[in-house]
């Protein structure tokens, strides 16, 4: 992908993703850099401390040195790049920020974390105040846990979003056996491309947990022409499955009259049907459990006819190789 912000946002709260610790948090909470949606202004509104800020926000700094946060990954992972927005802080943003990175397994807490051996993957870089400022980081950082990011000297940051390629533990997942979701976002899987999706992110398709609501799935337009809409999914390993689902929740008025998927190993010009074309209702889970010529798969494609909405796609199976 040439863009990385089209990527996973690996700190994702939803994912799991979560800010362990801040050197300073006086006047915003260093939780807000994780929130879901844009950061929001509140004209004229005031805490006992100060104007209100959707951000994470540190007091000014009267002495050398800079302030600092560390976020544990949601989903561990290689990086791509970081968007730093510090969107409404106009006169107390950062001069500039830099990223450490490191791999920690289990659950270390924040004092070990701070001792931890971190590793810069973006030297200290200027930033502009309300922007989202977007830095591309390169393959060496490798397979990462946590992140911390370092502002200089101090200031407020609205938003951070990791963007990367999840990197799961294979070996783990093969010691427990049976079988693997191979198209969730957290086992690696990621939706390559899309027909449209006007109304709802395609990303939305393999995330973890039931959908929320109608704008936590797939939604294209209303078609007017010939023609279906579809989805590729890549999936996180290669490998055989033995059933799917293909979950319409919450799209009552707007499912897709039917669908079809097809699988490919590799070769994306060859794709051969896995299930059928098959009626779907609104609102409704639907699980497929008679798979034909099913693997060695390493991509899938979910088509719908002719347009509307899917909350979620699972593809289960098994590891090949």
């Amino acid at each position: 992908m040439s863009d990385f912000t089209d990527l996973v946002d690996l700190a994702a709260e939803r994912l799991g993703g979560a800010v362990l610790a801040a050197n300073d948090e006086f006047f915003a909470l260093k939780e807000n850099l994780l929130k879901a949606g844009e950061a929001v202004w509140r004209e004229g509104e005031y805490t006992d401390v100060g104007k209100w800020m959707d951000g994470w926000e540190t007091r000014r700094r009267r002495e050398p040195g800079y302030d600092w946060c560390i976020v544990r990954l949601g989903l561990p992972g290689v990086l791509r790049g970081v968007t730093v927005d510090t969107a409404h802080f106009r006169g107390n943003y950062p001069e500039s920020c830099s990223v450490e990175a490191c791999a920690v397994a289990g659950y270390p807490a924040p004092a070990e974390l701070i001792a931890a051996a971190w590793t810069e993957v973006l030297p200290r870089s200027p930033l502009e105040g309300n922007a989202k400022n977007r830095f591309v980081i390169g393959s060496e950082s490798g397979r990462v846990t946590h992140l911390r990011l370092n502002i200089y000297p101090d200031g407020g940051v609205a938003r951070l979003r990791v963007h990367g390629e999840v990197v799961p533990d294979w070996a783990r997942l093969a010691r427990h056996g049976g079988e693997v979701d191979l198209a969730a976002v957290e086992n690696g899987g990621i939706v390559l491309s899309c027909s449209d999706m006007f109304f709802g992110n395609r990303h939305n398709l393999i995330l973890p947990g039931p959908p929320l609501g109608m704008h936590d799935g797939w939604e294209t337009r209303r078609r007017r022409g010939p023609g279906h809409d579809w989805a590729i999914v890549k999936l996180g390993a290669r490998g055989t499955l033995h059933r799917v689902e293909v979950d319409t929740s919450h799209y009552k008025g707007n499912a897709p009259g039917s669908c079809w998927i097809e699988g490919a190993d590799e070769d994306l010009d060859n794709w051969r049907q896995i299930l059928p074309p098959t009626p779907l209702r609104p609102h409704t889970p639907h699980r497929f459990d008679e798979i034909a010529a099913a693997g060695p798969l390493t991509h899938a494609r979910l088509n719908i006819h002719p347009d509307g909405g899917v909350a979620r796609l699972r593809l289960f199976g098994a590891l090949v190789g």
